[in-house]
């Protein structure tokens, strides 16, 4: 069944990009003019974890496979037959896993036969062997059954030429007192030939007659190529690159021999997590081939979590709605011009909406959660779809209550065999697969690199022997491609979210808290002892307001009010010290209404005129703290009374009512918009 496209069909209809590249509509329902002619580019989907890359790689398998050749491979995770010789590579075991992917036999079309490779990488596997130990010949030979079976089934399954093969490498033995890595590729690749290739089959060896010091002939190009492969280094790269040459001469073969005309459409490879060392060496190979002038049919579709990978420094890059019907991508002199990058985007409000429709159709759930969900994620995909997916799955008791926080509080079932699982935790494993999160999670509560590093030497002193923890912790981030920003260690706020929320409930430890209280102790000494914005936003942290209401009432008067809302702003944008699972409205709208009494001892001493200031400054706090929550809800009744507020603080004001006012006006706004409070209030770019 079709996955909910969710913003991918620029990529995925009937005249989307994957169309135009390869020809076929999905399902192989109808021919599709040819966007780029016999030179396709290479497209690379970039963006970060969660953003959807392997879902949408994935899809295109799904609604492709049987219609056309297709090979899935993830290039982070090429897993080592669990015996194997020196003959066997990430690069040699990746080409293994896409031929025996190839081959099958699709829509009016003959099974892929590859030649070409298996004669190569026979060459190869003979690397290591020695005549005190055929067990290891015998080992490598019968892990390339599969590969052999893709030229014919029958022998190459059947496995009686592996036999055929040591007795013939037992002669050679015999015959060279230092045998050396060709002559044993040789003897190799001459029973394969004779045993496993039919007549029409064998003249694949010739291909190899264009490899270095080859001359011509196939089975010194052969043998050469298994002695640079032993050699390793550079030698071993150019032997690796012919053989993904021979992979894609095998594909071309496929659609221009003996059964021309009678293939439609294009093979296509599916990369996952190209941006790994493996992904450029599957991929340059057959760039710098096509920049040569050949020409292989073949489409290569990759993913990649590095946007800024220099693989492609000189990629065409476009951004995936503008690929819905067309997709530019002009070849210059360079390599890697040959590559057309698209950044996956964001999924929109609307489209965030329909997931939720999707998993909630009657609508049980608050009508603002979804647009909240949004906000929390950015539209990251991975997060808008398992958010979605508990909010259809939550208690009926909880459905009416729920905010972005609240679901991270559930769990979700993701398959039928197996138990829920909670929500915050799996995400998190998603979007961070480290070792040891807890050292993310604390630092997640700071603000910059400086008090990272600070709280790293104060509380992860023993997570790390060989250098600085919050330095480790920033190129990791950096090296997953997560944003930086100047008010956040951690900028993503769905990351940080999920860390912080980590932070305080993975001990299970209510209602002390412990860890979550010592970080935010730990930061609050570190910004004291004078009431400054950092202190009094580590204060909110740890659910105490008094100090920075009355830091707020004093400093009310000054003449920069635009640093006062600012400061105002920053202290508000505390994470909430939540209780998992709570019930019932958020404590700080209470507050933020005047409905809750007034217990605070910085009263006492104040005159009228400065308590009446205090409490229109304690509102206006808590106001602001739950209005620009990410985890909870919009309140209509608390943006109006955090525009009441702003302006009888204008009317207080001698000098900065302008701002004030604009505040009152603007904030509301941005809040309904679901934008950062602006400021200067009205601001275009929310800053």
């Amino acid at each position: 069944m079709d996955r909910e496209l969710y913003g991918r069909e620029a990529v995925l209809h009937d005249g989307g990009l994957v169309a135009r590249l390869s020809g076929l509509t999905r399902h192989g329902a109808a021919r599709v003019a040819y966007e780029h002619g016999d030179d396709p580019p290479v497209a690379v989907f970039t963006g970060g974890r969660g953003m959807g890359k392997t879902a949408l790689l994935k899809e295109v398998r799904n609604r492709y496979k049987g219609y056309t050749p297709l090979a899935l491979l993830d290039c982070a995770h090429i897993e080592p037959p669990a015996e194997h010789g020196p003959g066997w590579s990430e690069v040699t075991g990746a080409l293994t896993e896409l031929a025996v992917q190839l081959s099958p036999k699709v829509l009016a079309a003959k099974p892929v036969q590859f030649p070409r490779l298996s004669l190569g990488l026979v060459a190869v596997a003979s690397l290591g062997w020695s005549q005190e130990d055929d067990e290891r010949a015998r080992t490598d030979l019968q892990q390339l059954g599969p590969l052999l079976a893709t030229v014919d089934a029958t022998k190459g399954a059947a496995g009686n030429w592996v036999s055929k093969v040591l007795s013939k490498l037992a002669a050679t033995f015999a015959e060279s007192a230092a045998p050396l890595a060709g002559l044993l590729a040789e003897a190799t690749v001459e029973t394969v030939l004779e045993e496993v290739f039919g007549r029409f089959q064998r003249s694949a060896e010739n291909w190899y007659g264009s490899y270095r010091n080859a001359g011509g002939r196939g089975k010194a190009g052969l043998r050469q190529l298994a002695i640079d492969f032993e050699q390793g280094g550079r030698r071993r790269g150019e032997a690796e690159d012919f053989l993904v040459g021979a992979l894609t001469e095998d594909l071309v073969h496929a659609y221009t021999g003996l059964r021309r005309g009678t293939r439609i459409g294009r093979p296509i490879l599916l990369l996952d997590n190209a941006h790994e060392r493996l992904g450029r060496q599957l991929v340059e190979p057959i760039l710098r081939a096509r920049a040569g002038g050949r020409r292989d049919r073949v489409i290569v579709l990759a993913a990649s979590r590095v946007r800024e990978h220099e693989g492609l420094r000189h990629a065409t890059r476009t951004r995936l709605p503008e690929t819905a019907h067309r997709a530019p991508c002009p070849r210059g002199t360079s390599v890697g011009s040959g590559i057309l990058a698209v950044e996956l985007t964001p999924l929109s409000p609307a489209q965030t909406r329909s997931a939720f429709d999707h998993h909630d159709p009657a609508g049980r759930t608050p009508a603002e959660l979804a647009r909240a969900v949004h906000r929390l994620t950015g539209g990251r995909p991975l997060g808008v779809a398992l958010l979605g997916r508990a909010a259809g799955e939550a208690p009926a008791e909880l459905r009416a209550g729920l905010t972005p926080g609240g679901l991270l509080d559930l769990t979700v079932e993701l398959r039928e065999d197996a138990p829920p699982v909670p929500v915050a935790p799996t995400l998190l494993a998603e979007l961070l697969p480290v070792r040891r999160p807890g050292p993310y999670a604390v630092l997640a509560a700071t603000h910059d690199e400086e008090s990272a590093r600070l709280l790293a030497h104060a509380r992860l002193q023993g997570e790390s022997l060989d250098g600085d923890v919050a330095l480790r912790v920033r190129d990791q981030l950096r090296s997953e491609d997560w944003p930086e920003g100047p008010r956040h260690f951690v900028a993503d706020p769905l990351l940080r979210a999920l860390l912080l929320h980590r932070l305080r409930f993975e001990d299970d430890d209510h209602p002390r808290y412990a860890a979550w209280r010592a970080v935010h102790e730990t930061l609050h000494r570190h910004y004291g002892p004078a009431p400054g914005p950092y202190r009094l936003h580590h204060d909110l942290a740890l659910g105490r307001t008094e100090e920075a209401v009355t830091h707020l009432r004093v400093t009310f008067p000054d003449q920069d009010v635009l640093g006062w809302l600012g400061r105002l702003r920053f202290v508000a944008a505390a994470p909430y010290p939540r209780e998992r699972n709570r019930q019932g409205p958020d404590p700080r709208r209470a507050i933020a209404l005047g409905q809750e009494p007034v217990g605070d001892p910085a009263f006492s001493g104040l005159d009228a005129d400065s308590t009446e200031l205090h409490l229109s400054v304690r509102r206006l706090l808590h106001a602001v703290w739950l209005l620009t929550d990410p985890l909870a809800l919009p309140d209509d009744d608390v943006a109006d009374r955090l525009a009441h507020e702003l302006r009888r603080l204008s009317g207080r004001h001698l000098t900065g009512s302008g701002s004030l006012w604009d505040a009152a006006t603007h904030w509301p706004r941005d809040i309904r918009a679901w934008r950062e409070l602006s400021l200067p209030p009205g601001r275009e770019d929310g800053v």
